[in-house]
């Protein structure tokens, strides 16, 4: 009966070995650290390909996330009464002035239903001098979406749309670097 049971763990074993190995090749990046089209699946984990959106800024205009491709972009989830959103934006604001002509894009998505008053983003935007891309997420569809429950929730997509980080927490301006780094 020993041996029974000691053949049926083992075969079991093998069993989940074969289906951890072929179902983590699925998902895989290739060899050439990319995936196939094929195998990419839009979410929010890291190696999906990020949900698009489209918002307006203060000005109006619109924003579409997947008219960004071909930069590495940082979708910062935010509020004006935030104390680390607070922290984080001039750390933001020097990443963005020092890497803006190398093909990065911060957009920072405002919890705009969270806010007492709009004139609060506009004042807060001027405040802390910030110059890369704020969009108000008025009806909250933006951060349900990206379930940013708590914040600032950042995420750092690469050229090709595709998440590569996710922060939950104050960015800082070192930690921006050397992420940008690793990513394409």
């Amino acid at each position: 009966m020993r041996k029974i049971v000691v053949v049926l763990v083992l075969l079991v074993l093998a069993g989940w070995a074969v289906y951890d190995t072929l179902s983590n090749q699925v998902a895989s990046p290739v060899e050439d650290g990319t995936q196939h089209e094929s195998e990419i699946v839009e979410g929010i984990e890291v190696g999906n390909q990020a949900p698009d959106f489209a918002l307006r800024t203060l000005d109006g205009k619109e924003v579409r996330l997947s008219d960004l491709r071909g930069k590495r972009v940082i979708v910062n989830m935010w509020a004006t009464w935030c104390p680390p959103c607070r922290a984080e934006m001039p750390d933001m604001q020097k990443f963005y002035e020092r890497y803006k002509d190398e093909g990065v894009e911060i957009v920072a998505v405002n919890l705009t239903q969270s806010e007492k008053q709009l004139e609060q983003v506009a004042r807060f935007i001027q405040e802390y001098g910030i110059t890369f891309t704020v969009v108000l997420d008025e009806k909250g569809e933006v951060s349900r979406q990206y379930q940013a429950h708590a914040i600032p929730t950042s995420y750092l997509i690469d050229s090709q749309g595709i998440i590569r980080k996710k922060m939950i927490g104050p960015m800082s301006y070192d930690w921006l670097v050397d992420q940008m780094k690793s990513i394409q």
